[in-house]
């Protein structure tokens, strides 16, 4: 399906070496504000505290979120999760305070908005064991609002899932080199990579340089940036490939150029829905998904320039040529050849 065709290939790769330029000086910048900044880690990675709140009525997270920002928490979360009456509450670690008395101090909070005072209350369980519940009891013995449960989350938890995360990031890098070495050519891969490091390190610079939080949200939108970025590299590069085998007279640069130009409204066509999609998140998806739309939004657009200008000169920077990727057919022998079957 296309929207347009542009009838003339556009010179691109006459410019290869300015946008091989842009793109390190912009990787560059990232990885001086990764070193000089470093990423704002949420609790996943440093540890806290996790509330599971369950209210009598639908819960509001925003109007949660609204009454524990005076108490001067910071980063924190609000979520819902199982039912729409139950909330899930990130709270970071604050220097001076037991996380114990974090969770009472919260709930507290909760509570009072309720027009209500906090009490225990015992109660068996199924198997039969006594079990005491935080409850917030109004004047009219109404329950709105309870303490379903409370967890600390600790810094070898957080470390753990760190060196996890990078073993995930790893060998999503790893089994896209030999994907893209398999398929095409070993300098395919090697371009292919690049150009998708190019996207990552680019993301993790605009998390460090304006201090977003780096949740296990963000880390799931780059993995995803990854395949996206990828994919759009395939294309192009398949597109090589078959004009390597119909245009036999074009050049390396040439042939590159007509690949890029003949993908671009199927590109406008995948990113431009793509991207709509990621904007629904970003301005209806609440502060839970605010950053993962952010994160993709980013690798999009990136991702869009990295495969079509950053990987497709990387691989002609390598040299590739249309004996890495066509098979040259063997000529048959001559019959009138005097020395046709031979044997020396």
């Amino acid at each position: 399906m296309e929207f347009f065709r542009i009838k003339r290939d556009l010179p691109l790769m006459k410019y290869a070496l300015v946008f091989n330029a842009i793109s390190f000086v912009t990787f560059a910048v990232a990885v001086f504000f990764l070193v000089t900044r470093g990423l704002h880690f949420s609790i996943e990675f440093t540890g806290g505290t996790v509330m599971e709140v369950q209210y009598a009525t639908p819960a509001d997270p925003e109007r949660v979120r609204q009454q524990i920002e005076p108490m001067g928490f910071g980063e924190f979360q609000v979520q819902k999760f199982g039912s729409s009456r139950d909330l899930m509450l990130r709270l970071p670690v604050r220097q001076g305070k037991k996380q114990t008395e974090e969770v009472a101090e919260v709930f507290a909070q909760l509570c009072q908005s309720e027009q209500g005072q906090v009490q225990s209350k015992s109660y068996v369980s199924d198997k039969g064991e006594q079990i005491s519940k935080q409850v917030c009891v109004t004047a009219d013995g109404k329950e709105p609002v309870q303490l379903s449960r409370s967890e600390v989350v600790g810094p070898s938890v957080g470390a753990e899932l760190a060196v996890d995360a990078a073993w995930a990031l790893g060998f999503t890098i790893l089994g896209i080199v030999l994907y893209l070495a398999f398929r095409f050519e070993w300098k395919f891969g090697v371009a292919g990579i690049i150009a998708n490091l190019h996207d990552v390190v680019i993301i993790l610079g605009f998390f460090a340089f304006f201090q977003w939080e780096f949740s296990l949200a963000v880390l799931a939108a780059i993995l995803a940036v990854l395949g996206y970025s990828v994919n759009e590299s395939v294309v192009i590069f398949d597109r090589v490939r078959e004009a390597f085998r119909k245009f036999r007279k074009m050049t390396t640069p040439e042939v590159i150029d007509h690949a890029i130009t003949s993908t671009i409204s199927r590109t406008i066509i995948t990113h431009g829905s793509t991207q709509l999609m990621v904007l629904s998140m970003l301005l209806f998806g609440g502060p839970t998904l605010k950053y993962f739309a952010v994160a993709l939004t980013i690798g999009i657009c990136f991702g869009i320039y990295s495969s079509v200008f950053v990987a497709a000169a990387i691989a002609m920077w390598l040299g590739v040529k249309r004996e890495d990727l066509v098979k040259v057919p063997v000529k048959a022998e001559d019959p009138d050849d005097p020395n046709a079957g031979a044997v020396v």
